[in-house]
């Protein structure tokens, strides 16, 4: 979540070490300042840190450094988030926000191409874990989600699916949309 952490894994590819990283949706979009006013909503582990370590975070992305992008979904009761910033649990949900956030932040405003953002959250994981899912080749298992590009939107409780609601991006416009997904 830090450029200390990219240098790391950097500095260990150079040293022959076999290491995979990850990164997740929300330390790609956010930045500390989602949590001044102590939303518990944007309360996370590893936290989030400043703007020049989001800076880091996308180009160590895009340069394969990271290899692949997590959702890191973490769902927490309503009760629990609901709570003062020190006792309110770390995580939050990322199932349904992740492929429209990231789409709307980098595809949309034309700084990744879709087939960058659909391999890192696909081909990209499967590749990490020695996995067959993540590919349409025959054979492969059926993990198919359905996404309408384009469709402009503001994201509220109505399009989450979890029983959680521990969310930062609740009424925040998006560019796409995930109309099914198939197993």
């Amino acid at each position: 979540s830090t450029r200390e952490s990219v240098e790391a894994i950097r500095e260990a590819r150079r040293n022959g070490v076999h290491i995979t990283a990850e990164v997740s949706p929300h330390h790609l979009t956010m930045t500390e300042e989602a949590v001044i006013g102590y939303d518990t909503n944007a309360k996370m582990k590893p936290p989030l840190c400043e703007a020049e370590d989001r800076d880091a975070l996308i180009a160590a992305l895009v340069d394969g450094t990271l290899d692949c992008i997590a959702t890191d979904h973490a769902p927490h009761s309503a009760n629990s988030k609901e709570n003062v910033f020190d006792a309110a649990p770390f995580g939050i949900i990322g199932m349904e926000t992740s492929f429209p956030l990231l789409y709307t932040e980098f595809v949309a405003t034309r700084r990744w191409s879709l087939e960058f953002l659909i391999e890192k959250m696909t081909t990209g994981p499967a590749s990490v874990m020695g996995a067959k899912w993540g590919s349409l080749r025959a054979g492969s298992d059926a993990d198919v989600t359905l996404i309408r590009l384009g469709e402009e939107y503001e994201f509220t409780r109505r399009h989450l699916r979890s029983r959680s609601v521990n969310c930062p991006w609740l009424g925040t416009r998006m560019k796409a949309r995930v109309a099914a997904t198939l197993s």
